[in-house]
């Protein structure tokens, strides 16, 4: 029986826009540690099978309503599913025959939810990997991430950008440029630029994230997209700064400069801060990690942190206050492969 394993890694912005729909530039790299797994084989009929997170059976109305606050209403189900409906159109729409032969696909993942890890695009490029090896229907890597975009905004009106799906379809650390002089447009979709750095430039990194308390994405964008198309000056100067900052970055990496990319990361929190009302729990996660002289900002949008440290001495201490503070620090696995 034919068997098919595909993964996707959670991921961490490390620098740039909090969306690519800026037309800026970004930074971010692969979190290894953590990851959405695909399972498909043959089977008699198409079959998705249900996952821990889509349970339908509950203690009590409260357990209930605390795995809908984590997980949705459908877990990772629909994610699945709307997967499934748009690579079948895509092979519809260009002519490419698929064979015959039903499968069973199941999921799992360990990624910690609403957080800004990005979970839910985990699982839907890891089905996409599955389906195209298992119809041998190769999809260019470069228009991948558009592909995974359209399943979460037009098949799921979930509102989204290409950041995420480029990190965790290219995986390992990527600079993408955003601008309109880098946009381009094949089978439907558009791309950008996307070049993969070498994760070896990147000084000691942390990755930390609250075990007990998440937001959904769309509480913590604050319409900053209604403001940038409606011309407030705040927001516009904002996103052209954070594109700035992600170039610097870039080039602090190649000179090997962790001050310089200390110094950048912190400004990208603190420039986000200004143009947006940030919930305080999740800006004293940044605070504590400045007292402890690491660099911090919002890994995505809220829930976790990313950041520089000097030493380790420096990672313990911070490991340590962000404890007492119910937060979980770890080294991330850029590299997964490679750890």
């Amino acid at each position: 029986m034919l068997i098919i394993r595909n993964k996707s890694y959670a991921r961490a912005g490390l620098l740039g826009n909090p969306s690519d729909g800026y037309h800026g530039k970004t930074i971010s790299f692969i979190v290894g540690n953590f990851s959405a797994e695909v399972v498909l084989y043959e089977w008699d009929d198409v079959e998705i099978v249900l996952a821990e997170q889509d349970a339908a059976r509950f203690r009590s109305v409260h357990e209930l309503t605390n795995d809908v606050k984590m997980h949705g209403y459908y877990g990772g189900i629909r994610l699945i599913k709307a997967t499934i409906k748009r690579f079948v159109e895509y092979c519809t729409e260009r002519d490419i025959p698929l064979h015959t032969q039903n499968f069973s696909i199941r999921y799992t993942s360990s990624i910690p939810r609403q957080v800004g890890l990005a979970g839910s695009s985990s699982i839907i490029v890891a089905t996409l990997r599955c389906l195209m090896e298992f119809y041998k229907v190769a999809i260019p890597r470069y228009l991948q991430p558009s592909f995974v975009l359209s399943v979460e905004r037009e098949e799921l009106g979930i509102t989204a950008g290409l950041q995420d799906r480029v990190i965790q379809v290219y995986e390992g650390l990527v600079y993408m440029d955003f601008s309109h002089e880098a946009e381009k447009a094949e089978e439907g979709f558009r791309y950008y630029t996307y070049e993969s750095l070498d994760p070896g430039l990147l000084p000691k990194m942390y990755v930390a994230y609250h075990n007990g308390l998440s937001e959904p994405t769309e509480i913590f964008h604050n319409d900053l997209g209604g403001r940038y198309r409606r011309g407030d000056s705040s927001v516009v100067q904002a996103m052209e700064r954070f594109a700035g900052i992600a170039f610097e970055g870039r080039q602090a990496l190649v000179d090997r400069d962790p001050g310089l990319l200390a110094k950048l990361i912190n400004e990208n929190f603190d420039l986000r801060k200004q143009i947006a009302r940030l919930p305080g729990w999740q800006c004293e996660m940044v605070h504590v990690a400045r007292e402890c002289g690491a660099s911090a900002k919002f890994a995505g949008s809220g829930g976790a942190i990313v950041g520089t440290c000097e030493d380790e001495k420096m990672f313990e201490l911070l490991t340590g206050r962000l404890e007492e503070i119910g937060v979980q620090t770890i080294v991330p696995e850029i590299d997964p492969g490679n750890p």
